[in-house]
């Protein structure tokens, strides 16, 4: 049985920690102008596991306030929390913290019914940011008793800028070294990926197994009461494995012997865990959005050091990877809407929309300097352009430069490198 001292204890060992943390060490997250701290609403925070979220909150906040309180509900040691405990946390937070206005509530959907604690909180005025990991769990929970009273942000493992920062890589200067050390940096990125706790580490792979039992063991099974938790396990690989290729529940069922139902609700797990991200087909006929969905790792990491995984090295592949999680962390905060195309004589990696309105076609090709792969790409985009009534076009590689004009469209080829740090 859970005591208001053994909340005591808790709370002020977490304090501890969290007062030796020197925030200004900290990386600038692309997300970080997106919590408002003035804001009536609560600011919830989603993302996978380890992606930096709670130090994001927790920068943000000792930036621009002078005291607020802090529990982390990922603790072991509160694992037998109830709904009915929260208001002896609360009371262990004031006598811990004083009297704040801000609460920073860490991992809360281990909590059940913890949406309606921050409803009460939100009524008596207090500032609010919540984080947690498990997105259909805080969809649900938030569509059902904080409509219209939350902020929704969500936060992806390192950009390449935020993985440059942290490498302390000059993004900016043009000296051949400089040019030549971010190339090499992207390319390290397209493999390590962007977890903020895998720069410099050694044990990748053990990081990443942990990682992953962890969000499938936790987030998933438990959540979802699955019982062929060695299922699940396998379907993440093979899917891992197949990342930037559509989603096609009957071969994963028939490679792994399971329904194609089961098939589908593993996967949806898998996406609302965030380990892989969908990416709908556009089309103007909604059945056929929802139908068809493209596969992406959350980050190049899970396609590297995951056990199981014999992921292709194909750069290609991790360069759109890369790219479709760049497009979804700048455009979701826009409301706009990220889709890929496909007919039947070609493809185009990504369509961006706003308000249904198509603004942009983006085309990812690591390498167009064969004569057959640039007409391909050209070809595909100026198609679809065509097609879609669309004059934007972009087409991401890894080292080219240029404005290329046919058939009336103009195709602006750019870098990688400087499309990543928003040249």
């Amino acid at each position: 049985m859970i005591t208001i001292q053994n909340i005591l204890s808790v709370l002020a060992s977490q304090k501890e920690e969290l007062e030796q943390n020197h925030f200004e060490k900290f990386v600038q997250r692309y997300e970080e102008p997106l919590v408002d701290l003035d804001s009536k609403r609560a600011q919830i925070v989603i993302g996978v596991r380890r992606s930096g979220k709670s130090t994001m909150c927790e920068k943000v906040l000792k930036e621009k306030v002078t005291n607020f309180a802090y529990v982390n509900f990922d603790d072991e040691r509160l694992s037998a929390l109830k709904t009915e405990d929260l208001d002896m946390v609360l009371e262990a937070l004031y006598r811990i913290y004083g009297d704040f206005k801000y609460i920073f509530l860490d991992e809360i959907q281990n909590i059940e019914n913890w949406q309606m604690f921050v409803n009460r909180l939100l009524r008596q005025k207090m500032h609010i940011i919540v984080t947690g990991s498990n997105s259909k769990l805080l969809s649900s929970e938030l569509m059902t008793h904080l409509t219209g009273r939350h902020n929704r942000i969500s936060l992806y493992p390192f950009s390449f800028l935020e993985y440059c920062l942290i490498k302390g890589i000059d993004t900016n200067s043009l000296s051949t070294k400089a040019k030549a050390l971010r190339k090499n940096t992207l390319e390290n990125y397209l493999t390590e990926g962007g977890f903020p706790e895998l720069v410099g580490e050694k044990n990748r792979r053990g990081y990443i197994n942990s990682l992953v039992d962890s969000i499938i063991n936790t987030d998933i099974a438990k959540r979802f009461k699955v019982r062929h938790i060695e299922v699940l396990r396998k379907l993440s690989t093979v899917l891992s494995d197949n990342y930037c290729h559509e989603f096609v529940a009957s071969k994963v069922a028939n490679v792994l012997g399971i329904s194609d139902h089961t098939a589908e609700n593993y996967y949806s797990y898998l996406k609302q865990a965030f380990l892989l991200v969908g990416v709908n087909k556009f089309s103007y006929k909604s059945k056929e959005r929802v139908r068809s969905e493209k596969m992406y790792v959350v980050d190049t990491a899970l396609a590297t050091d995951k056990e199981g995984v014999i992921a292709s090295e194909n750069r290609g592949w991790r360069l759109e990877n890369v790219v479709c999680i760049e497009l979804l962390r700048r455009n979701k905060p826009l409301l706009r809407d990220v889709f890929y195309y496909k007919d039947k004589n070609y493809e185009v990696d990504f369509v961006i929309t706003e308000a249904g309105k198509l603004i942009e076609l983006v085309q990812v090709c690591y390498d167009i300097s064969s004569p057959k792969t640039r007409k391909r790409e050209l070809n595909s985009l100026i198609a679809a352009a065509s097609k879609l009534k669309c004059t934007k076009l972009t087409l991401i590689t890894f080292d080219n430069t240029e404005s290329i004009v046919k058939n009336g469209y103009t195709v602006e080829v750019v870098s990688a490198i400087d499309w990543l740090c928003n040249k």
